[in-house]
């Protein structure tokens, strides 16, 4: 069994999604939910679950190097790491310690729409196409190996909202799906 972690930084609906599908439980074992944000709707997921959760507020540290100090120790047995809308850059440093073991979704069909606020970037640009990557973390933001995409056609009769509610759809299908490759050494 695989010791994994998820890192997130909001409501937690891809961390919802991949800690309740039976696929991941019956692949590994969560063993820690990381989170910047005192307060964010992941927590109490994390919590209702009965996973262990370490939430820290960056700004009672000195410095990056200091919290992810402490984040390492605290994620220091597992195999893999899976940022669940974890809105922080790692450090060259924490991923030189976790190379090839740090797994992002984003929210885009990467190269494209890189960064925040890709859905609205897509949807406002009038592509054709919209979708998701998940891909390898790596020192460039949301450029590291891709490792899947999927996509759908827009239609424009439906409001930024509604096709952001499709977007997420997408994203816990294709992030449990992808996990379990990577889990069963498929990727």
């Amino acid at each position: 069994m695989k010791k994994i972690g998820i890192f997130a930084s909001g409501t937690g609906t891809n961390f919802e999604a991949l800690a309740s599908s039976d696929q991941i439980k019956s692949l590994a074992n969560i063993k820690i939910m990381v989170c910047d944000k005192t307060g964010a709707k992941v927590i109490k997921r994390a919590e209702d679950k009965n996973i262990k959760t370490f939430v820290f507020n960056p700004k009672d540290y000195a410095n990056k190097l200091a919290y992810e100090k402490e984040i390492l120790e605290k994620v220091k047995d597992l195999d893999y790491i899976f940022l669940a809308g974890y809105m922080r850059i790692l450090s060259k440093d924490f991923l030189e310690k976790y190379k090839g073991k740090v797994v992002n979704i984003h929210p885009s069909l990467l190269p494209k729409y890189k960064g925040i606020e890709s859905i609205k970037r897509a949807y406002e640009a009038g592509e054709e196409y919209i979708g998701v990557t998940i891909h390898y973390v790596n020192e460039e933001i949301d450029g590291g190996e891709i490792l899947a995409q999927d996509k759908f056609k827009v239609d424009y009769n439906k409001s930024l909202d509604e096709v952001e509610g499709q977007v997420h759809d997408l994203e816990h299908r294709l992030y449990i799906k992808t996990a379990a490759e990577i889990l069963k050494g498929e990727k």
